[in-house]
């Protein structure tokens, strides 16, 4: 069956389904936090190796990190060196202009410090607004913590193809970029995955259950609207708005479950092995809080689509145009519907400063 690994460089081995974070942090409901940390261990003996975080992810750095200890501490240094986290460097907007490389630098040590490790497996690089302040700078920054030994991989993290160019022809080694890709959102496909394919990028992908919207859950009910308890449903209820109006997402959870019931599993994992069978697509970041689910998650790994399940889903999605233009496009625009939900000012917090000019 199919593999839960893959390679982004040849001396570095990620799994498939990577365990995501964003679900753990703030604004998405409450959270165990001592059930969340314990379960972490459950994805670590299934194979899930792999977890995603970011320093703009309130308090999850840090659970990743008391997880990591708990089990250099009770099973040794080499189970827990099988733990490979993802974070992601975010200088908040309101910074950009004026962002030193020492803030940088702080910003990684932090990580450092909350991970309780000696050095990030992976670190995904975003600046809210190219035109604004140096971004090159922050990541020469980055560069220069590699060659320390505080990273060993760089990444990239919601731009499109004309956003990373210019860096890679600046000399700047990336494996990686994360964005978002699902059946709702194929954006991907309007020239990143070639591009990262040509230069041997891997994609990262989130939202491929759209927040849980691609799940048994949602299937045969009517439109909720907007009055959901957390950021993360209101970002993917406004993305099935541009993939379809609601009958037609129904439409595309009714053909998964008719491929979930034929090869004996949820429509949210045919979902998922549909987004890892794409080209150049590395692993899916799932945002599973607690271990309940795994068995479910794991069945990604149980079965094929075949060419029969590709064209029964390509009958809704040839209907459906989804969101259009760049990756993370609409959600750049501030103005605009998708981009009024985000939030831009995360990394510091009043109890945790760490740039000089603050």
């Amino acid at each position: 069956m199919n593999s839960k690994t893959t390679k982004l460089r040849p001396d570095y081995e990620i799994s498939r389904v990577i365990k995501g974070g964003w679900q753990l942090a703030g604004d998405h409901g409450s959270v165990d936090r001592a059930a969340a940390v314990r379960d972490m261990e459950a994805f670590l003996d299934a194979g899930i190796t792999t977890f995603d975080c970011a320093d703009i992810y309130v308090g999850v750095e840090e659970m990743i990190g008391e997880f990591i200890a708990d089990i250099r501490k009770t099973r040794g240094a080499e189970v827990a060196n099988r733990v490979h986290v993802h974070t992601k460097l975010v200088p908040d907007l309101g910074l950009l202009a004026d962002l030193r490389p020492v803030d940088v630098e702080a910003i990684i040590d932090r990580s450092l410090k909350r991970l309780g490790v000696e050095r990030l497996d992976l670190v995904q690089f975003y600046w809210w607004d190219l035109s604004i302040g140096n971004p090159q700078s922050g990541l020469e920054v980055l560069k220069r913590c590699q060659e320390q030994g505080k990273i060993a991989h760089l990444g990239v993290n919601n731009w499109d193809s004309s956003d990373i160019q210019p860096f890679l022809e600046a000399g700047f080694q990336l494996v990686s970029t994360q964005t978002q890709y699902s059946l709702l959102d194929r954006r991907p496909e309007n020239g990143l995955a070639d591009w990262a394919a040509f230069n041997g990028i891997h994609l990262l992908c989130y939202g491929t259950l759209a927040g849980g919207f691609l799940t048994e859950k949602w299937l045969n009910q009517p439109d909720p609207g907007f009055a959901f308890e957390n950021r993360s449903l209101v970002k993917y209820r406004l993305i099935i708005d541009e993939f379809g109006p609601w009958p037609k997402f129904q439409e595309l959870l009714s053909a998964l479950q008719t491929i979930g019931k034929k090869h004996g599993v949820s429509l949210s994992s045919v979902a998922t092995r549909w987004v890892l069978d794409r080209p150049q697509v590395a692993a899916a970041i799932v945002g599973a809080r607690y271990a309940r689910h795994l068995p479910q998650t794991l069945e990604v790994f149980r079965f094929d689509l075949d060419e029969a399940d590709f064209a029964l889903i390509e009958v809704v999605l040839d209907t459906a145009p989804g969101p259009q233009g760049p990756v993370f496009g609409l959600e750049r625009d501030r103005n605009g519907r998708h981009g009024r939900i985000m939030k831009y000012n995360l990394n510091t917090r009043p109890d945790d400063k760490v740039h000089g000019a603050i």
